[in-house]
């Protein structure tokens, strides 16, 4: 008899929430899963789509963080938690975090704001709150940065979308500023014409705008060129070093001086008796 009124005690306490406990374990481990299978396809659709990779990043982050909230809050169901009183906990202590949270609440907010205007893209070499680099990825709260010297950089997105952005990668061509400076006895029309061969010369700079070899100023010690050819923007840096290199190489040749700040000292003799 005792063993009898066990078992119902069982059947009608115990098991139950055993029962509960299994599915809710069941509920959870099965959510995410689906979780994951959902993450997978929503990557491959963007991928298809030719999403931006910061967007696609982006979106993945946000929809595996809300897809788990859900089952986690269907798995404390099933336990018998009443998950609106739950909800409403949750909620009151967002309020309290937030508040306490206040700037990473803003680089979260930031990081929607570049995601949906999109100043810049994976790959692009920007310079905003007082770095440059090239973009690697922008998470939810930070973006990542790599230097030339391939240094990695992570800076608030608050901050980067507070501040100037400069992205040099944004436009196809890009302009070569460069100023050469001659001495004021030296032969001017002969170095505008070397300067024009030089440009004319070189395949990476572009016919369309035409460059422009101007004189720009008679400064206090030299005759100063501006010269202005127009690139396309992966060649810039090696036009503007090859540039600087000829320019040297063919006035040399040509016995034109490159003024250099010079200082004369002059030494007095003391009388002697």
């Amino acid at each position: 008899m005792e063993n009898l009124d066990l078992i119902a005690l069982f059947n009608s306490h115990v098991l139950p929430h055993i029962v509960n406990i299994a599915i809710a374990i069941a509920i959870f481990v099965i959510g995410r899963w689906v979780v994951k299978i959902i993450k997978n396809v929503l990557s491959k659709a963007l991928e298809k789509a030719k999403t931006d990779p910061i967007l696609s990043d982006f979106i993945q982050s946000i929809t595996t963080t809300l897809m788990m909230f859900i089952v986690i809050i269907a798995a404390l169901s099933q336990l018998g938690i009443d998950t609106s009183s739950f909800i409403a906990l949750i909620a009151a202590a967002g309020l309290a975090i937030g508040l306490a949270l206040q700037n990473s609440l803003q680089n979260f907010a930031a990081g929607v704001m570049i995601v949906l205007f999109k100043p810049f893209k994976t790959g692009d070499f920007i310079e905003a709150a007082g770095v440059t680099g090239i973009v690697e990825q922008v998470s939810m709260f930070t973006s990542n940065l790599k230097t030339g010297d391939n240094k990695k950089i992570i800076v608030p997105n608050s901050q980067i979308l507070n501040s100037p952005i400069t992205n040099y990668s944004a436009k196809d061509t890009r302009r070569v500023d460069m100023v050469f400076g001659i001495g004021y006895d030296d032969d001017l029309k002969l170095a505008k014409s070397i300067l024009e061969k030089l440009t004319t010369e070189d395949d990476r700079i572009l016919k369309d705008p035409a460059c422009t070899v101007a004189v720009a100023e008679l400064a206090d010690s030299s005759v100063n060129f501006n010269v202005r050819p127009w690139v396309n923007s992966a060649d810039y840096w090696a036009v503007m070093w090859d540039m600087n290199e000829k320019v040297k190489l063919a006035f040399d040749d040509a016995n034109i001086s490159i003024p250099y700040p010079q200082m004369d000292i002059h030494l007095n003799k003391p009388e002697q008796d």
